[in-house]
């Protein structure tokens, strides 16, 4: 039995979880471009993302090496908005870089967990801001609130895939 299975037991029907989007941007509030494959990049973040080139909005004092959303998180956040807002959620003006499925966030805390060819830690959870309303949509970040994803940090770069599976490591 692997560690993912001893760690959260799967019925039959339940998919395991996986990576269904990657979102990167070449700067802070700059437009987030869908990536069907990316390079981890070791103790930096994903190849020509924001943060991994020194851009970001946040770069000086609350940067993170990558973002990670799950799809439970932002169908809690769809609960909270209009329409036209929830639509901007499902093409990545979430403004994070990652989007998994079947598996929450909170159940990656202090969890190593690998993607395609790359390997990621927990680091910290990432609350949403005022920015976020101010370049995406008011309402936004509110909607998001305890709910808008977690900051990771790349232990091992490789190539991450949209439908490479998510697996918890051992430490």
């Amino acid at each position: 039995m692997s560690l993912f299975n001893k760690l959260f037991p799967l019925s039959r029907n339940r998919a395991l979880p996986q990576l269904k989007a990657i979102y990167i941007a070449g700067s802070a509030g700059a437009e987030m471009q869908s990536v069907d494959r990316i390079q981890a990049l070791e103790q930096t973040g994903l190849g020509g993302d924001r943060y991994s080139v020194a851009r970001g909005y946040w770069q000086v004092t609350e940067a993170c090496q990558v973002t990670l959303i799950s799809e439970d998180d932002l169908d809690k956040a769809k609960k909270k908005l209009s329409e036209p807002l929830c639509a901007r959620l499902d093409t990545g003006h979430h403004r994070r870089n990652l989007v998994i499925s079947h598996l929450k966030t909170r159940d990656l805390h202090d969890k190593t967990f690998r993607i395609g060819g790359a390997i990621f830690r927990y680091h910290k959870p990432r609350p949403p801001c005022g920015y976020l309303d101010k370049i995406e949509g008011k309402g936004l970040g509110g909607a998001l609130g305890k709910n808008s994803g977690i900051c990771v940090t790349v232990i091992s770069g490789g190539v991450i895939a949209v439908g490479d599976r998510v697996e918890i490591v051992p430490d």
